[in-house]
């Protein structure tokens, strides 16, 4: 019976996409087979964009704990509401200070005397009312100094007013300018050049069932001490029978090797070997359409032009797991450069020759991979772009036509050693159709 796959690019499952088939064993072991079941498809941890889809509620004291940690409040909130704090924090600290000299004006008498009396020194010159008194404290604070107006010695608590508001403005200054060069030096937005392939794939990887997925650089300064990290989450009932909604499983990416860390030029297929400690070595391809697991891959590393440390992230669904497909190529050679083709970055081709077991039958089965000597869709593409810029540079000379002749002889002996080693022809021809 097959079963509807929803869409790749769907963030939360909808109703009708949501009832698909899962299984599950007999309980305490009993009974053969599987018992088929309906349920909804999970939601998605983690959104492609890389946000997660997590809500909080019911936070103790949110306000408090927010404001007792206001500059990474204010780093994160958007832009919008940030412009927003910044006009209200210089208007109401103006409002203030203003509100402060109009009131020592007035318990001065200044506001009596507007005339400007010779017997008379008021505190500030010319403060006659509040809208002169929140004039001079604008010109205080950001010292604009235009000298119609300025305090006296006549009042000590108006000289220290300007001492003060002089120092609010400058602890003002630097933390709002502080937070927003640090809003729009965070590598945040450095993600947004980071690709993920849309689906992962499930292949063969030099005689090993590898799970495969693709990530890629669209700028040319690079990410540092660049490294991947991958995750399985799925729920899990314990042995004592506690249900665990998402249980994190880490996924071996080539830590122990060293394989996680990677340079970043081109676009690079991560790979994780499906072995015996892998979260995915009992699952076959049946499985995998009927599965309820999801996938969070993380790329983390240090931007270049500023050294701070980004991270991206992405996810697949068991859905959006591809078995038996592999990447087309995007990395060719012309002439003197590497050229990295994008428009194929997320496309795959399939595999015919892929086991459809787990990796788990094929130790214990002992299952015999198809030879690894086929003739492969990459190796097509190889040939064919070298054939493409031969014929550029023969243009019809004859010493052009001598050089490529040994390139032509070398691939009429590769197809011959082929053909004797009794290839697969139509495995041959589903890959090169492509």
């Amino acid at each position: 019976m097959s079963v509807g796959r929803i869409s790749r690019y769907s963030i939360v499952s909808s109703e009708e996409e949501g009832l698909r088939l899962t299984t599950m064993h007999g309980m305490n072991g009993f009974g053969n087979g599987k018992i088929h079941t309906r349920r909804k498809c999970r939601n998605r941890f983690v959104k492609k964009n890389g946000q997660c889809n997590v809500q909080f509620a019911n936070m103790d004291e949110k306000s408090q704990r927010y404001m007792a940690d206001i500059f990474t409040t204010c780093v994160d909130i958007r832009w919008r509401w940030m412009l927003v704090v910044f006009t209200l924090v210089f208007v109401v600290s103006w409002l203030i200070f203003g509100l402060a000299f109009w009131v020592i004006a007035l318990l001065h008498g200044d506001l009596d005397n507007p005339a400007g009396d010779d017997n008379f020194t008021p505190c500030v010159l010319q403060v006659n009312g509040f809208v002169a008194a929140f004039l001079f404290s604008i010109e205080t604070q950001s010292t604009i100094g235009y000298g119609y107006r300025c305090v006296t010695e006549e009042c000590p608590v108006a000289v220290f007013m300007v001492v003060f508001q002089s120092i609010v403005g400058c602890i003002i200054d630097c933390f709002m300018i502080g937070a927003i060069m640090a809003k729009m030096a965070r590598p945040k937005k450095r993600a947004q050049t980071l690709l993920f392939s849309h689906n992962a794939v499930i292949a063969m990887r030099d005689g090993k069932l590898c799970l495969m997925w693709r990530v890629g650089n669209l700028r040319k300064s690079h990410i540092v001490e660049a490294h991947v990290r991958a995750q399985l989450i799925k729920p899990r009932i314990t042995d004592e029978g506690e249900y665990i909604p998402l249980d994190q499983i880490d996924i071996n990416v080539g830590f122990d090797k060293g394989l996680d860390r990677i340079f970043l030029v081109s676009p690079i297929t991560i790979l994780h070997e499906i072995d015996e400690e892998s979260p995915l070595f009992g699952i076959s391809k049946q499985d995998l359409e009927t599965a309820d697991f999801e996938i969070v891959v993380i790329l983390e590393g240090m931007v270049e032009a500023t050294a701070m440390t980004t991270q991206a992230r992405s996810s697949y669904l068991a859905s959006e797991v591809l078995w038996g497909h592999r990447f087309e190529p995007v990395l060719f050679e012309e002439k003197n450069v590497y050229k990295v083709d994008y428009s194929h970055f997320h496309k795959t081709y399939e595999v015919p020759s892929t086991p459809r077991c787990s990796a788990k039958d094929m130790v214990e089965n002992k299952f015999l991979v198809p030879s690894s000597n086929s003739f492969c869709y990459e190796n097509e593409l190889a040939f064919l772009n070298r054939d493409e810029e031969e014929e550029e540079d023969v243009g019809g000379g004859g010493r052009a036509l001598a050089n490529l002749s040994p390139d032509r002889n070398s691939r009429h002996e590769f197809e011959r050693l082929q053909a004797s080693r009794g290839l697969d022809q139509r495995s041959y021809r589903r890959e090169s159709e492509i």
